[in-house]
């Protein structure tokens, strides 16, 4: 049991000292890829930010739903109405509610293809340069008021999870 103890006490520290910061402010860069879980499909989610001041930041995020419910009498969609594309500005808190350097919180807006919406997401970075997300998006007003499927895919409330890079310079 003290093995044990002994063992997890140096893990922990080890731990401790080999974490980046989840947010660094200007110049920042983090990409993400992960999983993205919704009612009418599954798909792949990659996101990219770029810190343009102590707690803002820009980016992009693009994602392709690979499975999808099927409907009678909606044919499959194709592969333009499985993609969305969507530019997004974030708000990092991490530092603003003293959350620990490794944590960040970002609620933001997002500017999609399909729809303009809003984004909260949480990482935790727990090595140099890796880490792990979550994401909830959700459609604030739909471009397209269409009954086919590929609205449904695109125009709904979702949560992603991934993994973090931390791939700026600094």
């Amino acid at each position: 049991m003290k093995k044990l103890v002994v063992a997890l006490m140096i893990g922990a520290f080890g731990f401790a000292n080999a974490q980046t910061d989840a947010f660094k402010g200007s110049g920042d860069l983090k990409a993400q890829v992960g999983a993205n879980f919704q009612k009418w499909g599954t798909g792949i989610q990659a996101s990219l930010d770029y810190g343009l001041g102590e707690s803002f930041s820009i980016g992009a995020v693009g994602g392709y739903v690979l499975g999808f419910k099927e409907f009678t009498g909606v044919d499959k969609p194709s592969a333009d109405q499985r993609f969305d594309l969507k530019a997004r500005a974030s708000a990092h808190l991490g530092d603003v509610i003293g959350l620990p350097q490794n944590v960040d919180l970002y609620p933001g807006l997002d500017l999609g293809l399909k729809n303009f919406g809003g984004h909260v997401g949480a990482r935790v970075f727990f090595d140099k340069g890796f880490g792990l997300f979550t994401e909830i998006q959700f459609p604030i007003a739909k471009f397209k008021k269409e009954a086919a499927v590929y609205q449904l895919l695109n125009n709904q409330f979702n949560v992603a999870v991934g993994a973090s890079f931390d791939i700026s310079k600094k």
